[in-house]
């Protein structure tokens, strides 16, 4: 797994990092014909590596008891937030200052920790080292195998309390729940705009700095998002991969089938806390809070009219400009908006 093209001193915990994911590792995977590799066997062979100091037995004992314990002693001073290793923590400030001291060399993308780079390389050798047994799908991360795992075993383990909803990752369990606390962790420094998870903060960034990354190579249009371009191909080959099995009706996208299927079961699984009115969409809870809160972000420059919805800033601005995009093809009349039937 480890090449020793990685010519690095690194400090002691990190290295018990590496030897624990390891230990991990072939214990969850059953890769070895032997017993699982031991912690004391890929600390020395990791040394050996990264011409590193040996490892002291304090630290394991450290370790042991603070997982024992419960107890997590190593606070960060910006955020609160603690953990049972000083590595951890070493590794968490580098979110508040931005350090990313593991640069790709052949990319240039760079990481927080080590673990994280040597994941990423992976992406350039096309190295997978994590296979399921059971369908032969690969993964990057054993944790990832572990997730995909549940896939098979039916297993959802991150329950709702407040609706129900049962996920198989924790992390999907996570967002979930900022559903209904309301909770936007992630902050956008230009604009003050928020969101439920980092991925969306990044996309949104994009915006800003006019970035777009991912070129159509049939038409052109390039987007902020992998996942917008992929979908956006199936409007040239016609793909539509997500079918309804009640009504037939196919979709370009899984959301857009997910959102489909509440029509059918009459599912309605966002809910306002301050009316209890229900919605198909989180997008269209998110407008509706507006009514509530009477909060208008979308302000007309030319008058100051504000409203609660895009599409009605929208439409309103035609007002201003001129423009009718929809024509009559009988009679060549045009309008500022569509027939809503």
């Amino acid at each position: 797994m480890f090449n020793g093209q990685i010519n690095l001193f690194l400090p002691v915990p990190v290295v018990g990092n590496i030897a624990h994911q390891l230990v991990d590792s072939s214990r969850s995977l059953n890769f070895l014909k032997g017993p699982p590799l031991s912690l004391s066997y890929l600390s020395t062979t990791l040394r050996a590596t990264y011409r590193i100091p040996a490892l002291t037995v304090g630290y394991s004992r450290e370790r042991r008891g603070s997982v024992i314990s419960g107890e997590r002693p190593y606070e960060c001073k910006q955020c609160g937030k603690a953990f049972l290793q000083a590595s951890h923590l070493t590794t968490h400030r580098r979110i508040h200052s931005g350090e990313r001291p593991y640069e790709c060399n052949q990319c240039g993308k760079s990481f927080t920790d080590l673990s994280s780079l040597i994941t990423h390389r992976r992406i350039h050798s096309g190295e997978r080292p994590y296979e399921c047994k059971q369908c032969g799908k690969a993964f990057l991360r054993a944790s990832s195998l572990r997730t995909h795992r549940r896939i098979h075993s039916g297993e959802r383990s991150y329950e709702c309390k407040e609706c129900g909803k049962a996920f198989i990752e924790l992390a999907h369990f996570t967002r979930h729940r900022r559903i209904h606390s309301g909770e936007r962790p992630y902050e956008c420094k230009q604009c003050g705009k928020s969101f439920t998870q980092r991925s969306t903060l990044t996309t949104h960034r994009r915006i800003h700095s006019g970035e777009r990354s991912y070129e159509c190579k049939q038409c052109g249009k390039s987007f902020t998002q992998r996942s917008t371009l992929t979908t956006h191909r199936r409007i040239h080959s016609g793909e539509r991969p997500y079918e309804c099995k009640q009504c037939g009706k196919s979709f370009t996208q899984q959301s857009s089938l997910t959102k489909h299927r509440r029509i059918h079961s009459g599912e309605k699984p966002y809910e306002s806390k301050e009316c209890g009115k229900a919605f198909l969409q989180a997008s269209h809870l998110t407008t509706h809070r507006r009514i509530h809160s009477r909060e208008r972000p979308y302000e007309c420059k030319q008058c100051g009219k504000a409203f609660i919805e895009l599409g009605n800033f929208t439409r309103h601005r035609r007002i201003h400009s001129g423009e009718r995009p929809y024509e009559c093809k009988q009679c060549g009349k045009s309008f500022t908006q569509g027939c809503p039937y």
